[in-house]
């Protein structure tokens, strides 16, 4: 079960940059969507930068991980922090719900990869299994047992 929320988890933060590929898109078109970038420049190096993380969360690489959620706690982090505030002041409108959702979203889903990659050891980059690989990958084992094999020479 923890392998696939991990999974998911990392699933979720590629179509969160897909979304954001989109909103960036949609933004330059001038197509309203509901949702806007905050200055697209840093949005274009963040879809820029968030792909080798990506890669290396899927790799499992707790660097890679901080640095993607870092880049977008410090983007989104601002927009969390414009709302809060809003709610306190009592000024909340129904327009700051989709800058809401969005940086909650842009917050939320970093935190839960790196709590994910810092907790789940079950899934890593290496394929295998470390209770098994003495049996399948020692050769000197498999030569031992055609020896013994070969000498038993049974006649019916």
């Amino acid at each position: 079960m923890v392998s696939m929320i991990s999974y998911l988890l990392t699933f979720l933060s590629i179509m969160f940059w897909f979304f954001r590929l989109i909103v960036g898109y949609c933004y330059t078109m001038e197509i309203d969507i509901g949702f806007e970038p905050l200055n697209l420049g840093i949005e274009i190096a963040l879809l820029f930068a968030s792909v080798p993380c990506i890669i290396l969360m899927i790799r499992r690489n707790l660097l890679g991980t901080f640095i993607y959620a870092l880049m977008y706690w410090m983007y989104f982090g601002s927009d969390l922090i414009m709302v809060i505030s809003e709610i306190i002041q009592g000024t909340y409108t129904n327009s700051l719900t989709s800058t809401a959702v969005a940086a909650i979203v842009g917050v939320g889903i970093p935190l839960f990869n790196l709590i994910d990659v810092y907790v789940n050891k079950n899934r890593t980059g290496k394929f295998g299994d470390k209770k098994t690989d003495w049996f399948y990958k020692n050769k000197d084992y498999d030569r031992k047992f055609d020896e013994r094999a070969d000498k038993n020479n049974y006649k019916l």
